[in-house]
Parts: structure tokens; sequence; C-alpha cells
């Protein structure tokens, strides 16, 4: 199943974002340890592409708990403000 995980950023938090990046990344590269599987991901930018806003990702797992464990344990939840997490059924692309 696919699941979208979509992420806004609390207000004043790009520095810690850029603090916690490379362990971000880090926990990304661990995704199969979760049983997730990433099928996109990026952060959410302003329309001139300087700021970042929060984050978007699909991926695919077993079940929505294996989404929520991995998304749980990301470091930029120091960031996050609202999380949404949907199941996704791919239709085009």
């Amino acid at each position: 199943m696919l699941f979208a995980v979509f992420a806004l950023d609390k207000p004043n938090t790009a520095d810690t974002r850029k603090a916690v990046h490379a362990d971000h990344v880090a926990h990304l590269k661990k995704a199969a340890d979760y049983g997730v599987t990433l099928a996109v991901g990026g952060p959410l930018v302003d329309d001139a592409g300087a700021a970042s806003l929060g984050s978007l990702m699909v991926m695919e797992a077993a079940d929505r708990a294996a989404v929520e464990k991995f998304n749980g344990a990301d470091p930029l939840q120091a960031v996050w403000g609202q999380v949404e997490i949907k199941r996704f059924d791919k239709r085009t692309g």
C-alpha cells in the first residue's frame, strides 16, 4: 500500500530544520528497517523555492502502523507542527 505523508513546519523552525537535516537523511536510509520503502520525498517550499515549509513523502508499506512508526522516529518531528498520513491510491504516472 502507498501512503502520503504531508507535514507542515511550525513557525520559526528553519534553524532547527537545518540542524536535524543530516539525522533526517540518515533516518531515511533506514526505511527498510521499518518495513517502509520511500517512493518519493522532499521539502515543501515557498513559491520562490527559498524557504522550506514542510515535507512531503510517498511511501510503500504493508500497513499504516509501519508508516506511523517510521514517521514518528523521524528527527524532523522537531519542526513539524501538523502531520497528516493518508492512504494513497496511485492511478497515473
